[in-house]
Formats: structure tokens, sequence, C-alpha cells
């Protein structure tokens, strides 16, 4: 399987603002980031995409995806909105346990893992080996798939940095993954 994972367009967002399933405009034009974009993808693909507004604009400059709401953004809970500044001590939480811990109200990244492997699990099962998959989504979700297809450990899988509108590609086969390129 021969797999594109695209991150959403710049966010119209503050710096420094936690915004996760916040429903967020976009800075950029997603038709501009997609016709940026298309000659690195291959001429015919199965297109897949989170809800939010924020990729879902973009695959749909790309064609007709599937959402899914599976590959939306962690949910901070009770930090969507707020600055990152503003959250005191719980960010230190965070980093003493960030596979465990969970924002108010919100998941944590072990959860938002337990959602979006499955996923992965359908569209790998139901990929045709000569149709390319195209998943438009975001930092969170791209990082789990990224990480268990190149086998990483879960507390390894923050390194792996998406930027906003760029694409990587990562080929499944039989014998093992390949990470063809990243960020381009």
């Amino acid at each position: 399987m021969e797999l594109h994972l695209i991150r959403h367009p710049r966010p119209d967002v503050a710096p420094g603002v936690c915004y996760g399933q916040t429903d967020v405009g976009l800075a950029e034009s997603a038709v501009d980031v997609a016709a940026r974009l298309r000659p690195l993808l291959p001429g015919r693909f199965a297109l897949h995409a989170s809800p939010l507004s924020r990729a879902r604009l973009l695959a749909e400059a790309l064609g007709t995806p599937q959402i899914d709401a599976r590959l939306q953004e962690m949910s901070f809970g009770e930090w969507e909105g707020r600055r990152f500044d503003e959250l005191g001590t719980a960010i230190d939480a965070w980093a003493d346990d960030p596979l465990g811990f969970r924002a108010p109200g919100g998941e944590s990244a072990r959860e938002l893992s337990a959602r979006v492997l499955p996923w992965l699990a359908e569209v790998r099962s139901a990929a045709a080996d000569d149709l390319p998959v195209v998943t438009v989504a975001h930092g969170g979700p791209l990082r789990v798939i990224a990480g268990h297809l190149l086998g990483l450990p879960p507390e390894r899988w923050l390194a792996l940095d998406f930027a906003c509108g760029q694409v990587t590609r990562i080929d499944v086969e039989s014998w093992g993954t390949t990470l063809k390129w990243f960020n381009r």
C-alpha cells in the first residue's frame, strides 16, 4: 500500500493556543495548498479525511474524500481555545506522562491511538494493491499512523513533526514498511 499522509493547511489560530478538535478556519487557501501538493500525489487514489474543516476542505480540493471522525485531532477538552501558557503546572503533568495524560474532559494519546489504529487496520485490509491511499488529517492521528507503521515505540511518536500543508509518503509491503519521504 502506498500511503500519503497530509497534515491540514496552516490554521487561523494564534501561536500558543490549544485548538485540538475545535473547528478553526484556515490561514491559507485549501485550494492553493492542494494545487501545490497535487504534483506529489499519484494520479488516482483513495481519499480519506477528518471531518474538521481544516482537513476536510483540503481533501475536498483534492477529490471526494471518505470522511471519518476517527481521524480528528486529539480532544483537549477544557483546554480547547486556551493558551498553553495559561495552563500552569498542568503542562508539567502532561510532559510527565505524554501518553496517558488527559486534559479535563479530553482524551489521552493512548485513547487517540485506540480510535486511529482500527481505522488504519480497516484501510489496510480494504486497500487495493494498485490504488494508493491519501489521508488528510492532523498532527496527532498522523503521528499514530506513521509511528505505528514504522515500528516506533509510542513514546517516540511525538518526534514525528508533521508540518502543515505538507505530505509524507510511506510504502507498506508484506515484508515491511519504507518511509519514502517526509514533509514535502
